[in-house]
């Protein structure tokens, strides 16, 4: 299956697809486009878009896209419930939602600055931050067995 979402990722657009290759479909594709692209890519490729104004896989009210993800996609897990507060927190005005919240939003802006000095993409954030959602999810009493080992 193929996802489309704005370029330049941070907290919502990384658990996303963590979420979705973890719990969904393992071997998802991600498409990173500037956001007015978002759209004309998805009715042109058949992405299912994420994480922007107007669609399915959004935020709506207080909730994120990884909120609207697991409910569309039934994941049945309490420690994904548990790491949805707070990714919700460190990506809605909410960072008083969890403590670690504000951590999240920390080191998600962190690595956002950490591609653009050393100039690498979208697909290699999401490499180099896949482990900071498997530790988190093990941290809200995840399965160790649910993780990709690859």
């Amino acid at each position: 299956m193929k996802w489309v979402t704005r370029a330049n990722v941070k907290v919502d657009r990384v658990a996303c697809p963590w979420l979705i290759r973890t719990f969904i479909d393992p071997d998802a594709e991600f498409l990173f486009v500037p956001a007015g692209e978002v759209e004309s890519v998805a009715r042109k490729t058949g992405a299912l878009p994420y994480d922007v104004a107007g669609v399915e896989l959004g935020h709506h009210g207080e909730e994120c896209s990884f909120d609207a993800i697991v409910k569309k996609y039934g994941v049945k897990d309490e420690a994904v419930g548990r790491l949805a507060l707070i990714v919700r927190g460190a990506d809605t005005p909410r960072r008083d939602l969890t403590p670690q919240s504000p951590g999240l939003e920390a080191i998600a802006e962190g690595f956002k600055r950490l591609a653009a000095a050393e100039g690498y993409d979208d697909h290699e954030t999401l490499r180099r931050e896949r482990h900071l959602y498997d530790a988190l999810y093990l941290y809200c009493g995840g399965d160790p067995s649910k993780l990709r080992r690859n």
